[in-house]
Order: structure tokens, then sequence, then C-alpha cells
């Protein structure tokens, strides 16, 4: 074998080899833009379900004026989150009982129970704050919570003026 035909040769077995990795390349870029198509498919499917979604939701009950209270969810809230309370997840009471806190603004029950579930999570700060924010309510039908409220405050050496 010569010098000269020893790349003569090589030739075929090159430019074989370089077909191979063309091909390659080609099914990776196939594969590729398949796995692209697949997730712009799913793109769409969700914002069609979304957009299904946004369009099922009814608002047939309006939102209460700001200062108000919608009753119905403080108590669904509070009912929830003394479930979690008593069953010790206190951070899920805590969730559910400032949802109630949302729902009805200002209410000393509402107030009360977000400052003890503060309290069950040796939150002491925020209970105190709560605490003091349910013993100062001044609202007559709430005499009840205001009084367990100082009760707490006491407890916790926080305490208000009477």
């Amino acid at each position: 074998m010569t010098a000269h035909s020893l790349p003569v040769r090589l030739f075929p077995l090159i430019f074989v080899f370089a077909l191979a990795a063309a091909s390659c390349q080609s099914a990776a870029l196939q594969a590729n833009q398949t796995q692209i198509e697949q997730q712009q498919e799913q793109i769409e499917q969700m914002q069609r379900e979304i957009a299904t979604l946004k369009a099922q939701q009814s608002y047939a009950t309006p939102m209460p004026p700001p200062g108000s209270c919608d009753r119905d969810v403080m108590a669904k809230a509070t009912r929830q989150g003394g479930e979690k309370y008593a069953s010790g997840d206190y951070s899920k009471a805590l969730g559910y009982y400032q949802d109630a806190l949302s729902a009805c603004p200002g209410d000393a029950r509402a107030e009360l129970n977000v400052g003890r579930a503060y309290e069950a999570l040796n939150d002491r700060e925020h209970a105190l704050d709560y605490y003091q924010r349910a013993a100062s309510s001044g609202d007559p039908a709430e005499k009840d919570a205001e009084t367990e409220a100082h009760a707490d405050l006491d407890r916790l050496g926080g305490a208000l003026g009477r």
C-alpha cells in the first residue's frame, strides 16, 4: 500500500461516517421538534381549560361591600379552623382563622381565634397583638370574646386597661 493510496481508501470511510453523523443529528433534531410540538399542544390545551374554568366561575353571589361582614364565610372558615386546631394543625387553623377575619374584619371572635392560633404556634408577639385587638372591640355583641381576650392577655402578661 502506498502513502498516496491510503487517503483514497479512507475517503469512503470518512464519507460514510459523515453521513451517519448527519443522520443522527437529523434524528435528534426531529425528536426535539416532535417534543416541542407536543409541549405546545399541552400548553394550548391548558389555556383552553383555564378559559373554560374562568367562564364557569359564577359571580352570582356579589362580594360584600368593603367594611361589611360575610357571616357565612366567617362561620365556615371558623369551623374549619376549629377542626384543624383541635387536631393540632395550628398552621392550617391559623390560615382558616385569618380567612374568617378577612370575611369579617374587626370581629372580636375572629381576632381572638387568630391570636390563639399564633399562641399555639409559639408566636407570643402576634398572639398578644390579636388578643389586644379582640379585647378592644367595643362591640356589645362581642362582649364574651372581649372577656376571653382580656383573660388571655392577663395570662400572657400583656393586659390592657379595661
